[in-house]
């Protein structure tokens, strides 16, 4: 039997399912346009030379999805105002005043990585309220970057969530962060 019979064959059964088929009730029935001739095909011998050289599409192949981490979450006013009190201890403190982006980021993630393996759940971390500036020029960099860096995935496996510090442990000028434990 040659290819060519075997596709005419699976075109027909294709066709007899086709027509014995009624749609769902409630859904209408659209009729498809004819499918195209197929093209002749080439000698076995030459399709699995050809497949065997082509390269493979990366939209073929699925990469595997990590877990989505859930939101951050925020501290409810009751712990908020423990912690302020000094009902709830803060289990470490990072001061980043003075250090550069790209060094206070190296530090918040080595910092955070510590807090989650030695199995603590509340840290702070003071960025400070930023001195005065001339005009035109930024204040209080790490103010702003630092709640940013802690909303991006590399650091949502280190924290559940992250609220500004009372007034008594920086105000405006740190931040509360609650460390998410090691799975």
């Amino acid at each position: 039997m040659s290819a060519r019979r075997g596709d005419e064959d699976d075109d027909a059964l294709w066709s007899a399912v086709k027509k014995s088929v009624t749609p769902l009730p409630g859904r209408r029935h659209e009729a498809r346009a004819a499918k195209p001739a197929r093209p002749e095909k080439q000698p076995a011998r030459a399709a699995k030379a050809k497949s065997a050289l082509a390269p493979v599409s990366s939209a073929k192949i699925a990469a595997p999805r990590a877990p989505a981490l859930p939101p951050l979450a925020k501290l409810d006013r009751r712990a908020k105002t423990r912690i302020a009190r000094g009902g709830t201890e803060i289990e470490g403190r990072l001061d980043l005043h003075g250090y550069k982006l790209a060094e206070a980021k190296h530090r918040l993630a080595d910092f955070l990585q510590r807090a989650q393996s030695r199995g603590k759940s509340l840290v702070l971390v003071i960025t400070g309220k930023g001195t005065a500036a001339p005009a035109g020029a930024e204040r209080g960099v790490l103010k702003r970057e630092v709640p940013m860096w802690l909303s991006q995935p590399e650091f949502r496996a280190l924290v559940i969530g992250f609220e500004p510090a009372a007034s008594a442990h920086g105000g405006a000028g740190a931040l509360y962060v609650r460390v998410r434990r090691k799975r």
